[in-house]
């Protein structure tokens, strides 16, 4: 085992691996760090937006043979019931974490990153030094990328702020068997939250819903939640009467904290929910995760490549200005729009809207969604 890289990465999941997998395609010398094994199964929306196409066809993965759900409308109901459609401008697809997080790390492993299943339980830099102790190793490296998802003990390391208030935000996800629009991501509303529901590969549905704790400590469990408060929403009730449960149980996140993060810390560059998470509803976070990969990669190969190395600072500037331009609107339009369908008032206000005005719905999806990736 190598315990010095040029680059390490904590975090297997879709920016990590992507990451990972376009540093290699320029032979520079990465590890990754992660602590859990594939397959296996996250809480995701599971819904990614066309705009990373041409970046993933630049890397020559191949997701055709993952046999994704082609998505090309949406559909969102009110708590009461009413409903908006309307056409998605880029369009996207839906594809399991369980089925792509499993591809994207057989694909790095084919070229040759140093792949590790373990713990980074402590991060620290010195004199242009990364220095990454696991539970069962260290190792060192010039840059550090973090890609370790909404929370970890590399953020308590850090102290990032974040970490010291309690967020009140769950996170639920189960797949299921039964009848959905193809095309379609569905978008419900109840009281405390709202569930977002879609097609992935084989036939599967997979729902997930993000709710408030405020909503759900009044109730025992999540099938008692579901029955008392979710299937108030008609649309809810429908689909949970009428699929199977292919979980022995929904999985959960606690403490999902939607507070502003730096792109930037103690010399990490942070990627995906590490930097930045937008709202589930605006489903594009996957999407983010993956152009961030891009963004961070280009830089640092470019660094690589050159016979002149660009200084740290100016890289980390580069990067937090470029990832800035890139999300910073998309995170603002997440919290408005999350502001706005939990508010009974303001759905019914928006619903009249958009009822009237029904070309200002695309217009709002295009403000949480980016343009096709240049490659």
């Amino acid at each position: 085992m190598n315990t010095y890289s040029h680059i390490l990465i904590i975090g297997g999941g879709l920016a990590g691996l992507t990451c990972a997998i376009d540093l290699a395609t320029e032979n520079i010398p990465v590890t990754l760090i992660e602590k859990n094994s594939y397959p296996r199964h996250k809480v995701c929306g599971e819904y990614i937006s066309n705009e990373v196409l041409p970046y993933f066809k630049s890397l020559h993965i191949n997701l055709e043979e993952l046999r994704p759900v082609q998505i090309s409308e949406f559909m969102i109901s009110t708590t009461n019931g009413n409903t908006i459609h309307s056409k998605l401008p880029l369009g996207g697809f839906g594809i399991s974490r369980f089925t792509l997080d499993h591809y994207l790390w057989q694909k790095a492993k084919s070229l040759n990153v140093q792949l590790i299943n373990d713990q980074v339980v402590d991060v620290q830099y010195d004199q242009n030094q990364f220095v990454v102790k696991t539970d069962t190793n260290t190792f060192t490296s010039k840059y550090v990328i973090g890609a370790y998802g909404k929370r970890s003990l590399v953020d308590k390391t850090l102290n990032r702020k974040f970490m010291l208030k309690k967020s009140p935000w769950l996170a639920v996800k189960a797949h299921y068997k039964g009848d959905l629009e193809e095309n379609k991501v569905q978008l419900h509303n109840f009281e405390g939250g709202y569930c977002g529901l879609s097609k992935v590969e084989n036939d599967v549905i997979n729902a997930c819903y993000l709710v408030s704790y405020e909503s759900f400590r009044k109730h025992k469990s999540l099938k008692i939640f579901q029955e008392k408060v979710m299937s108030k929403n008609k649309y809810l009730y429908h689909f949970f009467n009428n699929t199977e449960l292919l979980f022995e149980k929904p999985i959960t996140i606690s403490q999902v904290n939607f507070d502003k993060k730096q792109p930037v810390e103690n010399h990490i560059f942070m990627l995906g929910d590490a930097a930045g998470l937008i709202h589930p509803l605006c489903g594009n976070g996957m999407a983010m995760a993956i152009q961030g990969a891009q963004i961070i990669s280009d830089l640092l190969k470019k660094d690589y490549s050159s016979q002149t190395p660009v200084p740290r600072k100016q890289i980390e500037k580069l990067y937090v200005k470029k990832w800035n331009a890139s999300f910073s609107k998309r995170l603002l339009a997440g919290r408005v729009l999350q502001h706005v369908l939990l508010n009974k008032n303001a759905q019914t206000i928006s619903y009249h809207i958009a009822k009237t005005m029904p070309w200002v719905v695309p217009k709002i999806i295009k403000q949480t969604h980016g343009e096709s990736l240049v490659c």
